[in-house]
């Protein structure tokens, strides 16, 4: 499989375009190697190429995931259905009948952006969003939580048909169930067919006489779900969980839509997380630092010793290998780093003041102030 090409370099635009720069060279391109119009070989290929990089260039959450992660961490995020979906082309060739040639040539099915704006509300119910809050040992042992999300469902009532039990809806008489209708429009040189939602049933393709009372005909309830979020270990803050299937349930039998589960992980008093490290500041006594021995120091698995070597600087950075956080998805931890610093008292007694004066007579030269050389 060929590599991709860069979505801005497809598009011929800077990576700091505006969205509505990117929408007009996304237009002329499209223009230029529209299946219609141009017959070359490798036009419909081309015209995949810029409408996937418009796809993604044009919604701000999809352009930052992109820009942050490239295509190769972009792709394992988002399916090719992903992508497409919520794209706005009708915008751009409202009136121009393509919405037929974009399913002909992507298959359809991706979302509102394509022929008309309807495909999505009969096909797919709306993805959901849900911010959720653990702890940082929560985030690295994995763990299960139960969320309540509010959502539509199906009307247990009328099964979600939306006529009252008893009853059934019948098929509208002007789109014939099709749900959309088509009007030949003629342009300066060629002859189109838009299609739109039938305005009599509004896309739906029936029309309901008694509709069921318990979801006044709509054949959808507002319910409140309990469901249950699995969190693999070494999850980072803001990362997503796709609970595919567990969003909004549209009419008609088509597809719900998908929740996504933003982590937070809460901030620890005593780790500070670094990738899949963790860092930890370690404060101990000056003879400790001079003299070296062993010390007791936290980690998410419990207390871990430590060897500290004499004459240990301030600022010293001691590695603890695989006391890390868990490889999101993968194998193996990462590292704890932990970083020392001294402790310098701030009020002494008499004996100690001694004391410490004759040390710095014994240590001399040393004792005393120096420069800091950098490494040029």
């Amino acid at each position: 499989m060929a590599e991709k090409r860069d979505y801005y370099e497809v598009l011929g635009v800077q990576k700091n375009a505006s969205k509505d720069e990117i929408k007009d060279a996304y237009r002329k391109l499209a223009m230029q190697y529209h299946p219609d119009r141009n017959k070359a070989p490798e036009a419909e290929e081309r015209f995949k190429e810029i409408s996937e990089a418009y796809a993604v260039l044009s919604d701000d959450d999809k352009r930052q995931q992109y820009n942050t992660l490239g295509h190769a961490g972009f792709d394992q995020r988002y399916t090719r259905e992903d992508i497409f979906r919520g794209a706005d082309f009708d915008s751009i060739f409202r009136d121009m009948g393509f919405g037929d040639i974009f399913r002909q040539i992507f298959g359809g099915g991706f979302g509102g952006g394509f022929g008309g704006g309807f495909q999505e509300q009969v096909n797919r119910g709306q993805d959901l969003a849900y911010e959720l809050e653990i702890s940082l040992e929560e985030a690295a042992r994995g763990t299960e939580r139960e969320i309540t999300v509010p959502r539509t469902e199906k009307c247990d009532v009328c099964g979600g048909s939306g006529a009252a039990p008893g009853t059934q809806a019948r098929i509208c008489p002007r789109c014939n169930g099709a749900g959309k209708v088509q009007q030949m429009r003629k342009s300066s040189f060629a002859m189109y067919v838009q299609v739109t939602p039938c305005p009599t049933c509004g896309g739906k393709g029936k029309l309901i006489d008694s509709p069921c009372r318990n979801c006044r005909g709509t054949g959808l309830v507002r319910r409140r779900r309990t469901i249950t979020v699995k969190i693999p270990m070494g999850i980072d803050e803001g990362q997503q969980l796709r609970l595919r299937g567990e969003g909004e349930t549209t009419p008609n039998g088509g597809e719900p839509g998908d929740l996504y589960v933003v982590i937070h992980v809460r901030p620890n008093p005593l780790f500070m997380r670094e990738d899949d490290d963790l860092i930890h500041v370690l404060i101990i006594s000056y003879p400790q630092a001079a003299l070296g021995g062993e010390v007791t120091v936290p980690t998410l698995e419990g207390p871990a010793t430590m060897k500290i070597q004499p004459g240990t600087q301030p600022g010293t950075t001691i590695r603890l290998r695989g006391k890390g956080m868990p490889h999101f998805r993968g194998y193996g931890k990462g590292d704890m780093l932990v970083r020392i610093g001294v402790a310098v008292p701030e009020k002494l007694t008499a004996r100690q003041r001694e004391i410490l004066e004759q040390l710095s007579r014994e240590l001399g030269d040393s004792a005393q102030p120096r420069s800091h050389r950098f490494r040029l």
